[in-house]
């Protein structure tokens, strides 16, 4: 059984997936073209890369953020960008809040962490007023559009058992489809979002993916010598421009409904 993946390390976080975050995020967010002066709950909030775009972005009156890991949270309260937001520690299943507070609630690359997803968007739903928007973007993780799935898929050649989510299932569009409409959502929409990456030369993408919550710790677990072997074999597998730079794809799903 692959351990659980925890996310404590703000920083680490932002290098290893915030910037993917916000790549994907951006598109997004012009998808949703939501209107100005509402209040929105960012769940999953993670160390709050997403949250800044929503309030850089959005002009909203008022944003929560709810995420598990407090230290996360302490990352995410020191942004200059996110001054506006108010964060607190809590379950995505079971959210701190009272029915139809939110005119926009969101899950930014969280649904696949979420142990019941069902439950997840139920929670969103009821604290979402009637005619507000319930909406989330996932990696697909079951098609390889994870940022690091070539990654992954080369560690476990080797023998090394990397971290998955609970529900990577749930990132499939149509799943995602089938969960809003189940949760009663009305005018459900979905698209797929696909971004590039660009690191200055392996050396950074390197040393990103070391500060990875999922694959940092197996990475340095692993033998030298399959240390090695999987460097030289990531090399090949994203190979640098002219200049050194390595640039590569990844694809997130995504889908909205509005609260009947």
């Amino acid at each position: 059984m692959s351990n659980p993946i925890g996310f404590n390390d703000g920083a680490a976080y932002e290098r290893y997936m915030g910037k993917w975050s916000q790549l994907v995020g951006e598109t997004f967010l012009e998808w949703l073209a939501a209107s100005p002066g509402l209040r929105w709950l960012d769940v999953g909030c993670g160390n709050g890369a997403f949250t800044e775009m929503i309030v850089e972005g959005c002009a909203p009156v008022a944003v929560d953020g709810i995420d598990p890991s407090e230290r996360q949270l302490a990352f995410a309260r020191r942004r200059p960008g996110a001054l506006l937001a108010q964060f607190r520690q809590a379950d995505a299943m079971s959210l701190p809040f009272p029915d139809a507070m939110f005119d926009v609630a969101v899950m930014s690359l969280v649904i696949f962490f979420v142990p019941t997803p069902a439950m997840g968007v139920a929670e969103m739903t009821r604290v979402v007023r009637t005619g507000g928007a319930v909406t989330a973007y996932a990696w697909d993780m079951s098609d390889g559009g994870f940022p690091y799935h070539v990654l992954q898929s080369e560690m476990r050649e080797l023998g090394v058992d990397v971290p998955m989510p609970p529900s990577p299932e749930a990132s499939r569009i149509d799943v995602m489809r089938d969960l809003w409409t189940a949760a009663g959502l009305a005018d459900v929409d979905t698209r797929e979002i696909t971004v590039q990456r660009t690191f200055s030369d392996f050396d950074d993408y390197w040393a990103t993916i070391f500060g990875g919550p999922s694959v940092g710790p197996p990475l340095a677990a692993m033998a030298p010598g399959n240390l090695a072997l999987l460097k030289t074999r990531m090399r090949a597998r994203h190979p640098a421009d002219a200049s050194g730079r390595i640039t590569y794809s990844a694809r997130a799903n995504a889908v909205r409904g509005r609260s009947a």
